[in-house]
């Protein structure tokens, strides 16, 4: 069975930086897409950066050119480096995988949320 877990959360000041991590492990063959996700106090969950296998990227609107995705596939791992901070930018932040299995099948794993917030 695999997981994910994360790293890299807290308390920032606007402006500041932080650096998440969502590292996976277990009994994994392929790792296809990696996203992180945010959901702040009374919103919907909202995709905030994707990273396909090969690499492309995708970023919602509110945060491009302040985060960036990356990812180290030998260590099953994304990354989400976020500056530039908004207040707005407070949430719990969860990493997505998308499992590919030897035979092709294909599972979504969650990590279970970090909590980012940024206040001065």
């Amino acid at each position: 069975q695999a997981q994910l877990v994360e790293s890299g959360g807290g308390l920032v000041q606007p402006g500041g930086s932080l650096r998440l991590s969502c590292a996976a492990s277990g009994s994994i063959f392929s790792i296809d897409d990696m996203a992180w996700y945010r959901q702040a106090p009374g919103k919907q969950r909202e995709l905030v950066a994707g990273i396909t296998s090969d690499g492309s990227t995708n970023y919602a609107d509110s945060v491009k050119g302040r985060f960036t995705i990356s990812r180290d596939n030998a260590k099953k791992t994304a990354y989400l480096q976020m500056n530039g901070l908004k207040s707005e930018d407070t949430a719990v932040y969860s990493c997505n995988f998308i499992f590919v299995g030897r035979i092709g099948g294909r599972d979504s794993y969650w990590g279970q949320g970090t909590q980012v917030t940024v206040s001065s």
